[in-house]
């Protein structure tokens, strides 16, 4: 055999060691460990690799923990290390890493709540906006006229819809399918100008102004009054000093981030 291929055949045998060692680290319950390797060794690695993740992801996901037992956790947490390819080597991309596991990997289990989906989604929503790059913009106007003016949406203000409540939910409430409101729940999730992220329960008539707002070039009033007809409002001009009130409101949280003249 000649030098270039003992190497390539030496190369080829520690990357199949290395693939035995990975699916090890993973899923030591049922995958082997490379032969020539001493376990208290492996152990470490075992324990680092998945203590690791498993303290990123409950902290990332605190209510989704809190309500499941800790054996059902443990096992969640081991089947996502064993199944999901992750496409982010970044720690911080974890969360998204794990949402993406329980939407389209995971299978259901009879243990698994109703509504682990969409509580998932939120609490990554939370971690998603505390870390996002996205700004409020700086060339808008602190103070001006609701409804002369158009009122800039926020890009870090995130309208999300729901079927079950899921800011309500912890280890003393935790909703059925058979106990939720038809009309589910709508949230706007938000980073204010210090950082801060929070929440407001809205409603779809309040995301709808926002909606256009963001996407259209509108004062306020012109919005307002657009609104108003897509619902078929019998009275349109009664319906801005609530519009107006709303955007005002919304200015609290840095939901409402500014003015532009139009």
């Amino acid at each position: 055999m000649s030098d270039s291929e003992a190497r390539i055949e030496s190369e080829a045998e520690f990357q199949k060691t290395q693939r035995q060692f990975a699916a090890h680290i993973r899923h030591p319950d049922i995958n082997a460990a490379p032969t020539d390797l001493e376990d208290r060794r492996l152990k470490i690695y075992r324990d680092l690799f998945f203590n690791n993740i498993e303290s990123f992801l409950a902290s990332g996901f605190p209510v989704l923990k809190s309500i499941i037992a800790p054996d059902n956790w443990l096992e969640m947490v081991r089947d996502f290390v064993h199944r999901h390819h992750s496409h982010s080597p970044y720690f911080l991309q974890i969360s998204e890493e794990f949402l993406s596991y329980l939407q389209q990997e995971r299978e259901p289990q009879p243990s698994d709540p109703s509504f682990m989906l969409e509580l998932a989604h939120y609490e990554w929503v939370e971690l998603a906006l505390d870390v996002s790059t996205l700004e409020i913009p700086s060339d808008v106007a602190l103070t001006g006229d609701a409804l002369d003016e158009h009122p800039v949406v926020s890009p870090t203000a995130w309208r999300l819809s729901y079927q079950y409540p899921v800011h309500k939910i912890g280890p003393h409430y935790q909703p059925s399918a058979d106990n939720i409101e038809p009309a589910g729940t709508v949230l706007i999730v938000y980073r204010n100008r210090d950082l801060k992220v929070g929440f407001i329960e809205s409603n779809p008539v309040t995301v709808r102004l926002l909606e256009i707002l963001e996407t259209e070039q509108l004062s306020g009033r012109a919005s307002i009054l657009r609104l108003a007809k897509e619902i078929n409002h019998p009275q349109p001009e009664s319906l801005l000093a609530f519009g107006e009130d709303i955007i005002y409101k919304l200015m609290d949280n840095d939901v409402i981030c500014g003015f532009r003249r139009v």
